[in-house]
């Protein structure tokens, strides 16, 4: 395989792209230090922006307890006894229900 002579035309488009991407990083100035977010310096917040804030916060907070609550309020009752005893009391009902449900005459 042969090399292809050198063309002007793309040594003069390199040199170009080369100059426009040092001007670019001359412009952007020195890359900045980096630094993790828990080190950098924190901008205090306004009086009205901590105050929307913690109203936002509180609102979460109360709707939160109300869904809590309705969801307990809203629980069926637990069997108070053990799994065999509601297994057996399941077991009497739903042959109650059939005979209820049955056209049979006692």
């Amino acid at each position: 395989m042969t090399i292809p002579p050198d063309d002007p035309r793309i040594e003069a488009a390199l040199a170009r792209v080369r100059q426009g991407a040092q001007e670019r990083a001359a412009a952007l100035g020195p890359p900045p230090l980096w630094q993790p977010i828990w080190k950098r310096p924190r901008m205090p917040l306004t009086k009205a922006e901590k105050t929307k804030r913690l109203s936002r916060q509180r609102q979460r907070l109360q709707r939160a307890g109300q869904r809590r609550f309705f969801t307990g309020q809203s629980r069926q009752p637990r069997p108070r006894r053990n799994r065999i005893g509601s297994a057996a009391s399941r077991r009497d009902a739903r042959a109650l229900s059939r005979m209820r449900h049955s056209n049979a005459w006692l």
